[in-house]
């Protein structure tokens, strides 16, 4: 950029440090609040503006340097300080901004995870409900079993029982009658069946509590 004059050479100067002034106040602003994605557009007018006071204070430099005043000289390291104050304020604002962003993501990203865990052990304690209502109802389903099973061997031992007081009576009269050593013959076979019959369901019934007892 070149200038015809110190005068306007000093005019953009100060039109530069204004704009930058009025920019700065709105990315402070920015920095307050949440982010929204403005910045980077605020920044890159930021960092054009600072470049331009740069390139106008190099040119004013040189007309210093080709002769100019002392009082030149100081109104130019004048210019240099302001511009040098604007540049590490963006700077430090710029970082903190950085820094609230990597936070905010961290959060974000933290309860994103809370919410998967959630998600997760409400899953876990689902399938665990389900796997204890499937073990109530095959327990249920067991004591149904050993009920009806308990009952059979009940009726059975009270045939048995019965069997037993018939077999003794017929005993006790087959001596005196021959010819129902037969039908004695038939009971004695039906009695070893109902023992067959009875050690059998005997032997469910165990089975059927040993089972009922590794389920609780």
């Amino acid at each position: 950029m070149e200038a015809s004059s110190w005068d306007a050479l000093r005019k953009q100067a100060r039109r530069l440090e204004a704009q930058l002034d009025d920019q700065m106040i709105a990315y402070r602003k920015l920095v307050s609040m949440k982010s929204d994605g403005s910045e980077n557009d605020i920044e890159a007018d930021i960092e054009r503006s600072l470049k331009q006071l740069q390139q106008v204070n190099s040119q004013m430099q040189t007309w210093v340097s080709s002769g100019g005043s002392e009082v030149l000289s100081h109104t130019l390291t004048r210019h240099m300080e302001i511009l040098q104050d604007l540049t590490q304020e963006f700077y430090r604002l710029r970082s903190s901004l950085r820094v609230k962003q990597q936070h905010a993501s961290l959060l974000d990203l933290r309860d994103f995870d809370r919410a998967k865990f959630d998600v997760e052990e409400a899953g876990e304690s689902e399938a665990l409900l389900r796997e204890q209502a499937a073990i109530g109802r095959n327990s249920g389903q067991v004591d149904t079993v050993i009920s009806q099973a308990q009952a059979t061997l009940g009726a059975l031992m009270s045939q048995r029982s019965t069997f037993g007081g018939i077999t003794t009576k017929i005993s006790n009269v087959s001596s005196r009658i021959p010819t129902i050593n037969h039908v004695l013959a038939s009971i004695r076979r039906k009695k070893s069946m109902d023992t067959i019959i009875l050690s059998l369901v005997a032997s469910v019934c165990a089975f059927l509590m040993f089972i009922y007892w590794l389920s609780k």
